[in-house]
Parts: structure tokens; sequence; C-alpha cells
């Protein structure tokens, strides 16, 4: 969900500057523009004053000086004029010594030109005939207090800008995160089904949202039933072959076959695989509980009910102990995880002569599983060959196969390793590690 707002925020940052500086230049411009029409307006009206003021005199064309405006006499009032005749020339007092120069076209000049005292002119030159000749006139103006004003503005701009820019986004956080909030809720759900701690997910969310809801409930019902029917069929075949599988291994001991003793051999060696491979997953059905598909195996609620299965199961005295973590978790599907360990203590009760022991241990990428009892192990130079790959060990090691062969299944299934060693009890130590799925790094 971060991702998600993170993604709008800045989608929605971007789109307001451009927005935002698009509106600033445009309004700017519009006041710019306008300004220039106010200037150029009033800088026509001060030149037709001027050409009025040119009157002729005893000694020729002179410039009336009464009809010109006072600000023109007082030095660097930022008013400027400049009257140009083919043999006369008239400039403000108030340009001093500096000489306006002539615009090359008529009208208001679009580009500012220096001026006295760092001044920044507007110039305005128009083009008159009177008095027989050609007369032209600049005016100018100091457009430094204006440049400063829009220079505020800009400055003024930016900041309610940026004000209004960032309550928008914090505005924009808060609806994005009450719009996604069932989608969190949604989120968390989801994580709390992984973990086995709920079995669907809540109806009670916006109309949007409920046709995924439901087709998320639905598909858990059809997978949950579909694992229930399956586990049934498995149980229910391998019941019904065990008493027909029963009376051939009983017809093949018949003396009538004692005269064929290749055939005889043959066929009770493929009557023991079935059979090993009937019990094993006889095996697998009857240590899977009934779980919610995806649960994670909790260790202080599932072992203790695991080990008092197989008191009952291998009912002659034995010790059996685990250590485990307080409050640990296991992050793998909890089916797999009970086939594991019923397995191994299965196959570790078998052969124990009165102690069995298991220990899960948390390391810095994954777990550690071992299982010891004080039965008459494996020796070292066959534990390569039943652990090579693609031997299956029910096949090559009497009394260590069949729960074996289970659990380099899902060992392998869950990226870990297997080995055996042998166990401080004097009998098998079975060592698995598993690496953490959720690790990251």
């Amino acid at each position: 969900m971060n991702s998600i707002q993170r993604r709008l925020s800045v989608g929605l940052i971007s789109v307001l500057i451009i927005i935002g500086l698009l509106l600033i230049q445009t309004s700017l411009w519009l006041f710019e523009t306008s300004l220039h029409r106010y200037f150029e307006s009033e800088m026509r009206h001060e030149s037709e004053n001027l050409l009025a003021a040119l009157v002729r005199g005893p000694q020729g064309i002179e410039l009336d000086q009464s009809r010109i405006s006072s600000a023109y006499t007082q030095p660097f009032s930022g008013y400027y004029f400049r009257i140009e005749m083919t043999d006369e020339t008239w400039r403000s007092r108030s340009s001093w010594d500096h000489l306006l120069p002539l615009s090359p076209v008529t009208g208001l000049q679009q580009d500012l030109t220096d001026g006295p005292q760092a001044q920044r002119l507007l110039l305005y030159r128009a083009d008159y005939r009177r008095f027989s000749q050609t007369i032209t006139i600049i005016i100018a103006r100091d457009y430094t207090p204006m440049l400063r004003g829009i220079r505020r503005v800009q400055w003024t701009g930016l900041g309610l800008g940026l004000v209004s820019l960032i309550s928008i986004l914090l505005l924009q956080r808060m609806i994005v995160a009450r719009a996604l909030r069932p989608l969190e809720q949604v989120r968390r759900q989801i994580a709390q089904l992984q973990q086995g701690q709920r079995t669907d997910l809540d109806t009670q969310v916006p109309q949007e949202l409920q046709p995924l809801v439901e087709q998320i409930n639905r598909l858990l019902l059809h997978t949950e039933d579909t694992l229930k029917r399956s586990r049934n069929a498995l149980g229910d075949l391998g019941h019904a072959l065990k008493t027909p599988l029963a009376v051939l291994l009983s017809i093949s001991a018949r003396t009538e076959l004692k005269s064929h003793p290749e055939l005889r051999n043959s066929l009770r060696t493929q009557l023991n695989q079935i059979q090993q491979r009937l019990s094993r997953e006889l095996g697998r059905a009857r240590l899977a509980g009934e779980a919610l598909p995806g649960a994670h195996f909790n260790c202080a609620e599932e072992l203790p009910a695991l080990f008092s299965t197989l008191a009952l199961i291998h009912n002659r005295n034995l010790q059996l102990d685990w250590q485990a973590p307080d409050n640990l978790r296991l992050p793998w599907d909890r089916e797999d995880i009970l086939e594991l360990l019923g397995n191994l203590l299965d196959n570790a009760c078998k052969w124990a002569s009165s102690r069995v022991q298991l220990e899960i241990k948390v390391l810095a990428k994954g777990f550690a599983i071992t299982v010891d009892d004080d039965g008459p192990g494996i020796a070292s130079g066959k534990r390569e060959e039943v652990l090579s790959r693609g031997a299956r060990l029910d096949e090559q090691t009497t009394g260590h196969g069949l729960g074996l062969g289970i659990v380099r299944d899902i060992v392998d299934h869950c990226a870990g390793n297997l080995r055996l060693e042998d166990s401080p009890l004097g009998g098998l130590q079975v060592v698995i590690h598993l690496p953490n799925p959720l690790f990251k790094g």
C-alpha cells in the first residue's frame, strides 16, 4: 500500500508542479502584457503632449517648458524624453547627461534598455509630421520598480504554491489512505490466512472488493474440499488394497510355487515393493492433519499432539522428548512439516531401544531439525549410498527406508539438505537444514 501511496503522491506532485508553474507563468505574462499596454497608452499620450509643446517662437521652433510635466525636470526621476528634428534636438533635464537611444521601430519597444543610475528603461517611439518636417519623440519610463514588483509576485506565488502543494499532498495522503484502508485490511487478512490464523476473508468490504473477496473465499473452500477428498480417496484406496495384497502374499508362500523359485522370488519382491509404497502413502495420510492449506506449523500447538499420537502408536514405554524455542512458527505448509516430523519420529520410534529426541533450532538464515534415537543406526559406509541422488531409501536400507524416503522428498521440495550422522544417544541422528523462505539477504 505504501508503494501505491508513493506513486500517487509522486504523480500528484508532478502534475501540481507543472500546472502551478504554468499558471504562475501565464498569470505573470498576462500581468506584464497588461502593464505594457497601460504604459504604451500613457507614453503615447505623453508624446502627443510633447508634440503640442513644440511651438514657433521668435527664434524658430521652440519647446514650451510650461506645457511639460515637472517630472521631466527632476534629475533621475524615471521620466525622460528626447525629441529629434532635422536640425534640432531636445531632451529632458531629468536624464541629466544620459542620451536616450533612438529606437529602430515606432511604438513600444519589447526590450528594456539601460538608463541612468542603473535604471532599466521602457522606451516608446512615435514619429510625427509637423512644421513640414519629421519629428521623432522618444519617451522613456523607469521600469525597475515594476521588475521588483513582478519579482515579489513571483516569490509570493511560489511561496503560496508551495504551501498549497504541501496542504494538497497531506490531504491527498489522508484521502488515499482512507480509500485504501479496505485493501490494507484484505492484505492483512490474506497474511493471516497464509499463517493459518483464519480460514476465510471477511465479506464486510466495499462493493468494489466484494467480487475479489468472494472469489478468494470460493477458491479456499474448493482447495480445502479437494485436499480432503484426495486424502480420503488415498486412504480408502490404501485400505481397499491391503486385503487383496495380503492374500497375494499368502498365495506366494504356498508350496505349489516352491518348484518355481524364480517366479516365487520375483512375485514376492514386487508384492513387497507394492506393500512398502502403499504403507508409505498410508503413513502420509495418517500423519497429515486437518488444517487449512498454507497454514504454518506452530511448534507449541502441534508437537504435543504429534508426540501423543506417536506414544499411542509405539506403545512400549519409549522416552519421547522435544525442544523448540517458545512460540516458534515454521514458515512452511503445516501439513508438510507435520508429515516430515511425523515420519522422522515414526522411523526413529520403530528402531529406538528406549529414547527418541527432537530438537529444533533457529539459525541465522533458516532452521535446523535434529532427531536422535538410541537404536542400531546405519553404518557410516552406507549413509552416502542411501542418500545418493535418485536412490530410494526404502529399497536400499532395511528399517530406515520408508520414513526417510518421505522426509527426503519434503526436504528437497523446501530446498534444504539432509544428512545422517552418529547420534550421541548411540543410534542414528538425522540432521535437516531448511533455509528460511522469508529471509531476504
